[in-house]
């Protein structure tokens, strides 16, 4: 049957969903991933998979764009007569959904990786908008097989009547290759803390520069590493120059997009994410895939992948006096980042492989695929 993929960057088709599509390619079914065009068009193209550009402004509210994309959307569902689509990320289930309705495309299965950025800012912008948002999901959800990556998101979609209990389904994440992330031997020489992620404010970049100043501050020897770059297309977005100013400051090392991130985790002796919010942190799965401590904040999302005192410390969100205290303990104890570091290689193999994910993943294509049939035949 064909499959429609599609996600608000091609970034995110590429590294969280590529295997995905490699397993569904295996099983003889025709895709397509759609996305707006970025540097990772070309590299899903080269993996055999066809591609095609659909602009979509992230962070855009200006009715009449909004709308055409959804209309384009519409005809492009119309014209490639999909058996099944996919949406990852909020915008892309809203837009996607109601653009599939319009096309009459019935097989249709959503993804909630997060609950985005009018959930987790509170301004006058997110004030005015969340209701709005929260109807639409209601509208647009109903019907379709929903997949939550952790289980607060769906309490919420559930306590508020967005979805139909039935039709959802709790997948962590989208999985990590065991293979390719494999525990490391601990590195030698001062001990290195990375945060990698988007810089944007929310996942707790402020609160880590300042555990790294009171850190240094106290004179324990201790390197911090910022990993990523600015998410232009996100409200919360940090600038360049700010990271600039902070790397100038020597406070910390600002490494910018890393492409081999396996590198980058085989020379961390910690792994940081003190995030405001999360669907499911795919860095940390990596970073505990290649048997490392992790420190992160203890909300949604993170809490699923770090045990607190098993494989790393939970911390209160935007609380930097707390998560020095975190970072302190694994930093001044090698043999502590060790065992923790065991412990999260043995928690990824049980339940974050790829090939887990993407079973069950599967699985709710084919309820999907049986549930219209039923429809169907008592029509």
């Amino acid at each position: 049957m064909k499959i429609i993929l599609f996600a608000n960057t091609d970034w995110y088709l590429y590294n969280y969903r590529l295997p995905l599509a490699h397993t569904l390619h295996e099983k003889g079914h025709e895709l397509l991933l759609l996305s707006p065009a970025g540097k990772y068009a070309s590299q899903i193209q080269a993996s055999g998979f066809r591609w095609q550009a659909l602009e979509l402004s992230r962070s855009g509210i200006n009715p009449v764009s909004e709308i055409s994309t959804i209309l384009r959307l519409a005809r492009l569902y119309r014209r490639e007569k999909p058996d099944l689509v996919h949406h990852f990320t909020s915008k892309c289930v809203l837009y996607g959904s109601l653009a599939a309705r319009m096309a009459g495309a019935r097989r249709v299965v959503n993804a909630v990786t997060g609950m985005g950025y009018v959930f987790t800012r509170k301004n006058l912008l997110t004030f005015v908008i969340k209701p709005f948002v929260i109807l639409l999901y209601k509208i647009v959800l109903r019907d379709s097989r929903v997949i939550f990556q952790n289980q607060q998101d769906l309490d919420f979609f559930t306590a508020h009547h967005l979805v139909d209990a039935d039709l959802c389904k709790l997948i962590p994440g989208s999985g990590v290759d065991i293979k390719k992330f494999k525990p490391m031997p601990q590195p030698d020489g001062v001990p290195l803390v990375v945060l990698p992620a988007r810089m944007i404010w929310d996942k707790g970049i402020s609160e880590f520069v300042e555990a790294a100043t009171a850190i240094k501050q106290k004179g324990i020897k201790a390197r911090f590493a910022l990993v990523g770059t600015p998410d232009k297309g996100n409200p919360a977005s940090i600038s360049e120059e700010q990271l600039e100013s902070w790397a100038a400051s020597g406070l910390i090392e600002a490494w910018g997009w890393q492409e081999d991130m396996v590198l980058v985790y085989q020379q961390a002796s910690v792994v940081c994410l003190p995030s405001y919010r999360e669907g499911l942190a795919k860095s940390l799965i990596e970073a505990a895939a290649c048997g490392r401590a992790l420190v992160a904040s203890d909300i949604p999302g993170c809490r699923e992948v770090v045990r607190d005192g098993v494989n790393g410390f939970v911390v209160p969100p935007k609380q930097a006096g707390l998560l020095a205290e975190a970072l302190e303990k694994i930093i001044c104890n090698k043999e502590l980042r060790g065992r923790m570091g065991v412990e999260s290689r043995k928690i990824v193999e049980r339940e974050f492989s790829v090939d887990k994910i993407n079973h069950a993943t599967i699985f709710e294509y084919n309820k999907s695929i049986v549930r219209e049939k039923a429809r169907k035949s008592d029509n």
